[in-house]
C-alpha cells in the first residue's frame, strides 16, 4: 500500500535483561516509535489529535519474535500501512539488525474519540494522507 516508513533505534542498557538481551516487550515500544514518527512526517502528532480530541490505540497485535537484539546494537525499524478503513488500520513492523528480521508485527489500529472510546473515522488531515 505505502512505502515502509524506517528509523534506526539502538539498544541502550536500559533495554536489555541482565545477559544483554532486549526485553521482549521492548520490541514493541520500538514499534509504537516508528509508527508515531510515520504520523510526524506528515506533520501529525499523538499530541495533536489528543487535541482534536481523537485517540489512536492499539485494536490488536501479532508478533514473532525471530533472534535477539544485544545492547549496543543498532536496529532499523520500520512501519508500513498494509490496509486502511474509515477508522482503522493495519501495519506491518519488523525491527532488523544488519540485515536480518529480529521481530516481526501486524499491528492493528484504531481511531477512537479520546472521551467515549468509540471508533470514529479519521481526521481530515490523517485520511488525506491514508487516501492520497
Amino acid at each position: 500500500m505505502s512505502a515502509p516508513f524506517c528509523m534506526p533505534v539502538r539498544v541502550y542498557i536500559e533495554d536489555t535483561d541482565a545477559g544483554g538481551i532486549v526485553y521482549y516487550v521492548n520490541y514493541l515500544k520500538y514499534m509504537e516509535r516508528a509508527r508515531t514518527e510515520w504520523l510526524r512526517q506528515y506533520g501529525l502528532t499523538q499530541k495533536e489529535l489528543l487535541d482534536r480530541g481523537v485517540q489512536l490505540v492499539v485494536h490488536h497485535l501479532s508478533c514473532r519474535y525471530a533472534k535477539p537484539a544485544r545492547l549496543d546494537d543498532e536496529l532499523q525499524v520500520s512501519a508500513q500501512v498494509v490496509e486502511h478503513s474509515a477508522c482503522r488500520l493495519a501495519f506491518h513492523q519488523r525491527v532488523m539488525a544488519r540485515g536480518e528480521p529480529l521481530c516481526e508485527a501486524d499491528v492493528h489500529i484504531a481511531c477512537v474519540d479520546a472521551t467515549r472510546l468509540r471508533p470514529v473515522r479519521w481526521p481530515s488531515a490523517l485520511a488525506e494522507v491514508l487516501n492520497g
